[in-house]
């Protein structure tokens, strides 16, 4: 089993010529190719190959030549990358409800799904499908559909699985949509695993750029998901001291109203700073069972990212929401 598992992980290189591709990337490949050995669907050293030429198409392009340049977000309006602090911790429907605040009053809004579809906590936001694709590769494509009046963006594939190398870089997703106001993305995937590297892949949306995205982190009411959070940020660390990636801005907790008694002593050097100005999402029993629908959030929870979002000028103050305006 170790050979033919080492034999996907050379098809996989192969299939990304000379460019380097990240080792989870490839193991990736071999594991997704493997299955399809399992129930006899295809060519498996084909899927392995191909995965690693989308891989290394994603990584190769649009890159700038140096690691600390900073890139352009201008063409995004605002940018606010959202970023999970620990698994199941709810960064979707963070992003949905940013989204949803913003179209409500009036702004022109894109938000991003980055995550593997399959996987993806936006999987269901749309009510339907839109018509509008952009094709990257043979095997990746883009997807706009409309949330409400917001643009929905979400990665299409053929192949069985979207690894985070595979996420194409920023400029990639941009829509001939003028005026844009704001954009947000559901970075998904593994939060520790976007955080390993901004230059390629999912990732990307944290990289240092002009003018300055506005990242959040988003955790449970939990030490278990403060101590994993702070792992992300000590991941994401060494690229900032280098100029090449940007801090989160604010901290994000879904599920309560407040701290509980006895969570922050679990946050480390990093988080810690940032628990002191959390905005909290308070629980509702709806979205904890059917997640992010194609129905627009609750009040309760636009309301409670209303705040910050003033506080950035991307509201006005108080804001104003209507669930009956024209796309």
């Amino acid at each position: 089993m170790a050979e033919f598992v080492a034999d996907l992980e050379h098809a996989a290189r192969a299939g990304a010529g000379p460019t380097r591709i990240d080792p989870v990337d490839l193991t990736e490949a071999a594991a997704a190719a493997a299955r399809c050995a399992a129930t006899g669907r295809g060519d498996v050293g084909a899927v392995a190959a191909r995965m690693g030429g989308a891989a290394a198409a994603m990584t190769t392009l649009d890159l700038p030549p140096a690691a600390t340049e900073p890139v352009s977000w201008a063409g995004f309006g605002a940018l606010i990358p959202v970023l999970s602090g620990s698994p199941g911790a709810g960064a979707s429907v963070v992003a949905a409800a940013i989204a949803d605040t913003l179209q409500l009053a009036g702004r022109c809004v894109l938000l991003i799904d980055a995550a593997d579809p399959a996987r993806s906590g936006l999987a269901a936001a749309a009510e339907a499908e839109g018509p509008w694709t952009s094709t990257l590769t043979p095997d990746l494509a883009l997807r706009y559909s409309w949330r409400g009046q917001a643009l929905l963006a979400r990665l299409e594939s053929r192949l069985p699985v979207i690894t985070p190398g595979m996420v194409p870089p920023p400029p990639q997703w941009l829509p001939e949509v003028d005026p844009l106001h704001v954009t947000v993305v559901d970075v998904g995937h593994d939060g520790w695993r976007a955080a390993a590297s901004p230059l390629a892949g999912a990732g990307g949306w944290l990289r240092f750029g002009t003018p300055a995205q506005r990242p959040l982190l988003v955790v449970r009411p939990t030490r278990p998901s403060l101590r994993h959070a702070e792992q992300v940020l000590a991941r994401l660390e060494p690229w900032v001291a280098a100029g090449a990636a940007t801090f989160p801005y604010q901290l994000v907790v879904v599920g309560a109203k407040r701290w509980p008694a006895g969570v922050v002593g679990a946050a480390g050097r990093r988080l810690e700073p940032m628990t002191e100005t959390a905005v909290f999402l308070p629980h509702d029993d709806d979205v904890l069972v059917a997640g992010v629908t194609p129905e627009l959030l609750p009040d309760r929870l636009l309301d409670a990212l209303a705040p910050l979002l003033t506080r950035w000028n991307l509201l006005p103050p108080p804001a104003s929401r209507s669930r009956k305006g024209p796309r």
